[in-house]
């Protein structure tokens, strides 16, 4: 199929990412975000060695790489503070780094360019409010009422919009609803040491990484049991983040000390979510958290809803009907992300006791075997 007039529901990272796969495909685009403001948390993000990738193949590697910084390994930390290991991570993009750590704004900036370069046209401040499907025949269409009044057909609709997807709630009722996992991630900005050439895993009930995401600056994340799924107010929170990182390595709790800034701390629970049946319904398929959200312990979250962008371009292109291209995406997606959702799952677990403590060392060694492998 070629030249769809294509809505992305969803003006993240999976949305963007299937705007410009489908741009460099040549559709026609509009991505709808309800925030106004378009706002990203202030902190970072870890990249591995597949996202590179995924962006070489995006045509986004440069500007990507310059608004991050790139490292090479993964160093593995026990709760006394020693080093138990450095894994080196392959790269999957000669002459590039393996991994990135970047800015979330930086990276917004990155692909929120990129899309409106390929002619998206970004609306914010808007919802669809009726998806009306009316078949999945060379005529058929979505017909999508929007929050401002006004309408439009598509001949797709994909729906981008996270882990509380409305899309899926409207063409999946019966689907899967995020479950929380007893933690919360916890995530700070300090200067970056000159030495922090790597991203660094601390172990333990706690799990705490550090990571470098620009020249002068790394982020601070924190996992922690949250029984109870408490609610922390904003004043207060940089005072409850000192004190989750109490009991951390030496070198984590001297950091700690800094954390004085309520409004710098970004906090929130980790919800776990996968879509067992379909991902789509007639003209209209879910990508990336909307389907299946992880938590943050491998760091994929994000590199797999930028993976599911390209291989959905990729299968509209090989296909005569949408339901047949949404299937094959699927198809293809499945396995990788499911494995994705439940090792981070069991690391998860096993740091508030619900299970079996993970090798981080281990895991991280197998995941960028299985993400190594092309998609």
């Amino acid at each position: 199929m070629h030249d769809l007039n294509v809505l992305i529901i969803g003006g993240g990272i999976g949305g963007l990412s299937a705007a410009i796969a489908l741009g460099r495909a040549g559709h026609r685009l509009t991505v709808i975000e309800r925030d106004p403001e378009w706002s990203v948390y202030g902190v970072g993000i870890i990249q591995q060695a597949n996202v590179v990738r995924a962006m070489d193949q995006l045509g986004v590697l440069d500007a990507f790489l310059d608004a991050a910084c790139g490292f090479d390994a993964v160093e593995i930390y026990v709760p006394s503070g020693e080093r138990v290991a450095r894994v080196p991570a392959p790269s999957l993009v000669p002459g590039k780094p393996a991994n990135v750590g970047i800015g979330r704004r930086a990276l917004q900036k990155v692909l929120g360019d990129s899309a409106k370069a390929l002619g998206a046209a970004i609306r914010l401040g808007v919802t669809a409010t009726v998806l009306e499907d009316d078949g999945a025949d060379d005529s058929g269409g979505v017909a999508v009422s929007f929050s401002d009044g006004s309408a439009e057909r598509f001949d797709i609709v994909v729906g981008a919009d996270g882990v509380y997807s409305q899309t899926r709630e409207a063409i999946l009722p019966g689907a899967a609803a995020p479950e929380f996992t007893g933690q919360g991630v916890w995530r700070y900005n300090f200067p970056r040491p000159a030495d922090l050439d790597a991203l660094h895993v601390y172990n333990g009930p706690v799990g705490v990484g550090l990571v470098p995401m620009s020249a002068e600056a790394m982020y601070l994340f924190a996992t922690s049991p949250e029984p109870g799924n408490p609610h922390y107010p904003r004043e207060g929170l940089a005072a409850a983040m000192r004190g989750k990182l109490a009991n951390a390595a030496p070198q984590i709790r001297a950091l700690a000390e800094q954390i004085t800034d309520d409004a710098g701390v970004v906090y929130r629970p980790l919800e776990g979510l996968m879509v067992q049946g379909p991902w789509h319904k007639g003209r209209v398929v879910l990508l990336g958290d909307a389907v299946h959200a992880t938590t943050p312990h491998l760091g994929q979250g994000a590199g797999m809803a930028i993976e599911d962008a390209l291989v959905l371009a990729e299968e509209l292109g090989r296909s005569d009907a949408p339901e047949a291209a949404f299937a094959a995406y699927r198809e293809r997606r499945y396995e990788r992300c499911r494995y994705i959702v439940e090792k981070s799952l069991e690391i998860c677990h096993g740091q508030i006791g619900k299970g079996p403590q993970v090798d981080n060392h281990k895991a991280t060694a197998e995941m960028f075997a299985v993400v190594s492998q092309a998609i």
